[in-house]
């Protein structure tokens, strides 16, 4: 563990942070901090920075209210770059834009975002749903009919089955996702997230199952 005084400030006082999602793992921002930002941080658990251009330290989403709870803080190996862990309340760019790293740079591969993003923005909509419920919106009606939330698994994953022994990838594929998102509807009535069942998939790791 690394003491908050060890850490290595380049010559203008101020280290680099990469701001990352806690739930998803997408990486959100580049900020700097100083000494002061750092213990600010750490003090109030919201992500806090130092501002080149104004020469002054700012609380993310002081003014915009799109905050960053702080989940963790890591330090690399060479001390001089932290990792901050963050729940989001909105977007991190100034743009709009979910993530500050959106444009791919030309003549670079760009691969698809990884399944925990869109898992993660999938629970983000859904839990707005229950929130605030679209007229004829098909999960409002989930979400307001239990036996319907249940027969609903059963039914999606009964057909992943029989698509699965037809050999059928690309069917498979198609129910395994029906089956991801009422699962996910599933969860919220029972104050479950993804991150309690991964959880629980953390805990399995290295254990021998009978």
């Amino acid at each position: 563990m690394v003491r908050p005084e060890e850490l290595k400030y380049d010559e203008r006082g101020l280290l680099p942070c990469i701001v990352q999602d806690a739930a998803t793992g997408e990486v959100l921002t580049l900020a700097w901090q100083s000494r002061e930002a750092l213990e600010q941080t750490l003090g109030s658990g919201s992500a806090t920075f130092w501002s080149r251009s104004r020469k002054q330290i700012w609380v993310k989403g002081a003014t915009s209210g799109n905050t960053q709870a702080v989940r963790s803080l890591r330090a690399d190996c060479d001390h001089d770059a932290v990792l901050v862990r963050v729940t989001p309340a909105g977007p991190a760019c100034h743009t709009g834009a979910r993530s500050c790293f959106f444009e791919a740079v030309e003549g670079a591969p760009d691969s698809p975002e990884a399944p925990g993003e869109t898992l993660a923005r999938l629970e983000s909509v859904l839990r707005d749903r229950r929130a605030h419920p679209p007229s004829g919106s098909y999960t409002a009606k989930l979400y307001a009919d239990e036996n319907l939330r249940h027969k609903k698994i059963g039914e999606e994953a009964t057909e992943l089955v029989m698509a699965s022994l037809r050999g059928d990838t690309d069917a498979v594929a198609s129910e395994a996702a029906d089956v991801l998102y009422h699962l996910l509807v599933l969860l919220q009535p029972h104050g479950l997230s993804l991150q309690d069942v991964t959880a629980k998939l953390r805990e399995r790791e290295g254990k021998r199952r009978g």
